[in-house]
């Protein structure tokens, strides 16, 4: 708690930039699309992949959580039925045989056919790529819009000259915020559509598969020095069902430099990048909607960041006297890496 920021602290606690590259030795990295520490699995292959020269590291990427990413899938995660070409036994099969590759110079895993391996949801197929670049070949951009159609925003195409408001009070602590970040069950019947700014898209006139980390840049303003935001992003399936995709939490101050916060100048339009979110690979079908929630964090599970510029450690509801007013504009974006095949 004396450290929220990325300090020396943590710095010393694993590798840092160029210690990366005296990693030389063979690396399988394992993870889920919903495991809660995906995202460190892949700060250690990123940074890896970032400092060393050629490093010998292989990823592997299905729809498991963090329990089911180290032992073996079952038929269902959190009501969503996997493909039975997920269910493959990490610890007692591709464990074994890495080692047995790696130690014994036997044949490598079926299932690492190239460095990055990852299954699509509702394909029954895995696919593999020599990067994380080479996962996507294509961009699906939404622009938010303030065109509302019942409790719907829209998503747009193109950049425009929307407003878009969103008010909360700290002090109100009978209501939440963000309160449905977390992808459980993955799918369901409804969401709160109360909670946040929701948008939908148009719906898609053909297939397409989602593959990696979604992509975001927020221009708003905001009365306050800081804000902690959230971005939820949902298939809205044929039959009106959310299957959720994926999401992102970020301080503001931190976005442009993780290592050294720069706070917001309030009333002050600004843009607020992000590429951290949780990486996925679904097919979505023909007919389904993209719908995003753009939020302010604000629940009995987190930190509450009250803006006020100060160590938020130290910040009370207190400094909650004068609500948030945050306003978003027609140029925040949401970009989704999607493969498409006929390229």
């Amino acid at each position: 708690m004396q450290h929220p920021g990325y300090d020396d602290y943590w710095k010393k606690m694993i590798p840092y930039k160029e210690e990366f590259a005296k990693i030389d030795i063979p690396v399988l990295t394992i993870t889920g699309y919903y495991d809660d520490s995906q995202r460190g699995a892949m700060y250690y292959y990123n940074q890896h992949h970032k400092y060393a020269k050629k490093p010998n590291h292989y990823l592997l990427v299905g729809p498991y959580d963090h329990w089911s990413s180290q032992t073996k899938p079952v038929a269902y995660l959190r009501n969503y039925k996997l493909d039975k070409a997920a269910l493959i036994n990490i610890q007692y099969d591709l464990v074994y045989q890495w080692f047995d590759y790696i130690l014994k110079g036997k044949e490598k895993p079926s299932s690492l056919k190239d460095k990055v391996n990852f299954q699509v949801m509702d394909t029954d197929t895995w696919m593999h790529k020599s990067s994380l670049k080479d996962m996507t070949n294509d961009t699906l951009t939404y622009h938010l819009s303030s065109d509302k159609n019942n409790d719907f925003y829209a998503l747009k195409s193109i950049a425009n000259a929307s407003k878009i408001e969103m008010t909360v009070d700290f002090k109100d602590r009978e209501s939440m915020n963000n309160n449905d970040y977390y992808p459980w069950p993955l799918e369901r019947e409804s969401i709160n559509l109360k909670d946040g700014l929701v948008f939908k898209s148009e719906r898609l006139k053909e297939d397409i598969i989602l593959n990696g980390s979604f992509l975001g840049n927020l221009e708003f303003t905001i009365n306050k020095k800081d804000v902690d935001y959230s971005v939820i992003v949902y298939q809205l399936t044929p039959e009106n069902k959310y299957f959720h995709l994926s999401y992102y939490i970020g301080r503001a101050s931190f976005a442009k430099d993780r290592e050294k916060r720069n706070l917001l100048v309030p009333n002050q339009k600004t843009q607020i990048p992000f590429n951290n979110s949780k990486l996925i690979s679904k097919k979505l079908e023909k007919g389904s909607s993209i719908v995003i929630v753009v939020n302010v964090n604000k629940n009995n599970n987190v930190q509450i960041n009250y803006g006020t510029g100060k160590d938020v450690n130290i910040e009370s509801v207190n400094d909650a006297e004068i609500p948030l007013k945050i306003t978003f504009t027609g140029q925040s974006s949401i970009s989704l890496p999607i493969w498409n095949a006929s390229k």
